[in-house]
């Protein structure tokens, strides 16, 4: 019987983004996706918190009876795996991360708050617009990325996982890092790989932030498939 594998998105993204890779992943696992709330088209009229998306984690192991599975979260979806570990742990046997942000200080949410201007990004980046009103069609862009702010500022003020939190942390974590990420440093990513108990931190080579531009390659060899 093959193991469950669960694919989470990260911050303005959907489970749509992970097509490839779950057919690539399928000959070995049982391979899951979901979209949290106010994601992908799920509607929600709720405001997002990694709490939230915990629970909406929680939610679909238990409506789709899984007992246990592996988790793999770009982004995002890297730091509800891990909170997930803490509420949840008998759920979860593995953990891998990629570009997962860990400083939350408010000096730097504040700065990842800024790039979050969906009047700029509309005139400045049409593309990424567009992209973006496909991924959450008919979903409104622009309020997803208004609630992602709030939520990056609330992570810094009082959601923030904390080095206590990370040592009680006891499941295989493997944290990924691109070198070339600019919004996740190399630094931070050690900095946890140390608080966790059993872990390993692997630096992707030219590898940049957007999970579009990984290759599904480098991907599957990051989850030690083959």
């Amino acid at each position: 019987m093959k193991e469950h594998i669960i694919l989470l998105h990260g911050a303005l993204g959907s489970e749509n983004q992970f097509s490839q890779l779950k057919e690539s992943l399928a000959d070995k696992f049982e391979v899951h996706s979901m979209n949290f709330e106010g994601h992908g088209g799920k509607t929600s009229n709720k405001a997002f918190s990694i709490q939230l998306f915990t629970e909406n984690l929680a939610t679909y192991l238990k409506e789709n009876s899984i007992q246990n599975t592996h988790i793999f979260g770009y982004s995002m979806g890297g730091y509800v795996a891990l909170n997930a570990a803490l509420q949840i742990p008998e759920k979860i046997q593995s953990i891998y991360t990629l570009g997962t942000k860990f400083n939350w200080s408010i000096e730097s949410a504040a700065k990842e708050v800024r790039m979050l201007n969906p009047q700029k990004i509309e005139e400045k980046v049409p593309k990424f617009a567009k992209r973006l009103a496909d991924l959450h069609f008919p979903l409104d862009w622009k309020e997803i990325m208004n609630k992602t702010g709030k939520m990056m500022n609330q992570i810094a003020e009082r959601e923030k996982l904390k080095e206590i939190d990370f040592k009680r942390i006891k499941h295989k974590v493997t944290i990924g890092v691109g070198s070339l990420d600019n919004m996740v440093s190399y630094e931070e990513s050690l900095t946890v790989a140390n608080q966790l108990t059993n872990s390993k931190l692997i630096e992707l080579n030219n590898v940049k932030h957007p999970i579009e531009s990984l290759e599904l390659n480098t991907l599957l060899n990051f989850i030690d498939i083959y």
